[in-house]
């Protein structure tokens, strides 16, 4: 049975130069805080990488903050944020009602949501109702996780600085899909993750303005610009710079040939009798679909045991079997909530796998039709 992976914005299979990078690194024995010279040389690997990653983002390296993955990172910047801007008075936090859990998570620490309109674009109205003095942050993702619809970034930007408040934008979908740029002028935060371009689980990293006060929140040595503590994963850092330059120095080329593969697929799902979640300016590697009558996970199962892999949304919601928040602030029913589906695209997606996709799907749509 021929195997289609259509789950990229989960993770993406990690490239030959990303594991060559790490399999050099790992050869380097010694801790990148240590001053004799094993240390060192692991210091110097490191550098190299932040270096990379910074050159690619067009950031100075000194705005490289390693994490975990992007959850810490987007924890770091929200929280961070947040808690040093309560001590100049900021007590307050926006945050986009269609964030990834790590961010919309701080709702249930006092954070506000700034709502989206019907077609999952924040509202800037709202936002500039929202956005006062007394907010110590904003975050607005780039691209949504699960729609891959576009957000307007640079407008939530402009008025958070006007308010005298730091702006986080998660940008793990975008990164090598989309233009990143971190020169003055974007957000004063960034959250980016390695294994969505390429690169191994269990790395990240937060771009945080040199002049961004940012307050740790978590317990250690500080290794990382005093803000993110831990020994540095100096073979994780390697090959998540590699995969991060090469992902963005294909964008062009890479993102055309995905944005017809995206758009193939909306083309079948229109053809269906299914609803398009997503919008065609959106992010070129992710479709977000639903078909009325039919339960997202029945359809999953189905095609799953077809050899058509793909994800209900977000991965870090995998197993948690209820509608979609991201839809549900789009204004659908629950119902309708629990009946998208997200096809994600990557490198290793080809013309054959939609041709695949196409033939399996009707069969697996009759038969969770019957199950509903």
């Amino acid at each position: 049975m021929q195997s289609v992976y259509l789950d990229h914005a989960a993770t993406t299979p990690m490239r030959e130069e990303a594991i060559e990078a790490f399999v050099e690194a790992s050869s380097i024995v010694g801790n990148a805080s240590s001053i004799h010279r094993p240390g060192q040389r692991a210091r110097r690997r490191l550098e190299e990488a932040r270096e990379e990653l910074a050159e690619a983002l067009n950031a100075h390296p000194s705005e490289v903050i390693f994490t975990s993955g992007g959850s810490e990172a987007d924890s770091i910047a929200v929280l961070g944020a947040w808690e040093a801007g309560k001590a100049q008075g900021r007590g307050r936090c926006l945050v986009s009602a269609i964030e990834h859990p790590a961010v919309l998570g701080a709702v249930d620490r006092g954070a506000e949501k700034i709502p989206v309109t019907s077609d999952g674009v924040v509202d800037l109205d709202a936002a500039a109702a929202l956005i006062r003095d007394d907010v110590a942050m904003v975050s607005v993702m780039t691209a949504n996780n699960e729609t891959g619809i576009v957000q307007p970034v640079g407008e939530a930007t402009r008025m958070a600085r006007e308010a005298g408040a730091l702006m986080h934008s998660d940008a793990v979908q975008a990164l090598g899909h989309m233009p990143l740029d971190f020169a003055p002028g974007g957000p004063d935060l960034m959250s980016l993750s390695a294994h969505k371009v390429g690169g191994p689980v269990g790395i990240g990293a937060l771009l945080a303005r040199r002049e961004a006060k940012l307050r740790p929140i978590g317990l250690g040595g500080g290794q990382e610009r005093e803000v993110r503590s831990g020994t540095q994963a100096v073979a994780l850092a390697a090959a998540f710079a590699r995969g991060a330059s090469l992902a963005v120095a294909e964008l062009a080329t890479e993102g055309a040939r995905l944005a017809a593969l995206r758009d193939q697929i909306a083309d079948l799902v229109v053809g269906l009798g299914g609803r398009l979640n997503s919008r065609e300016d959106g992010a070129p590697h992710i479709v977000n679909v639903s078909f009325g009558g039919v339960r997202a996970d029945d359809l999953l199962v189905l095609l799953d045991q077809l050899g058509v892999h793909a994800s209900v949304g977000s991965a870090c919601r995998a197993g948690v079997h209820q509608p979609s928040e991201v839809l549900k602030a789009m204004g659908r029913t629950p119902d309708e909530a629990t009946q998208s589906i997200r096809f994600s695209l990557g490198g290793t997606t080809m013309p054959a796998d939609i041709d695949r996709l196409a033939q399996v799907l009707p069969e697996a749509l009759s038969t969770a039709r019957t199950a509903f």
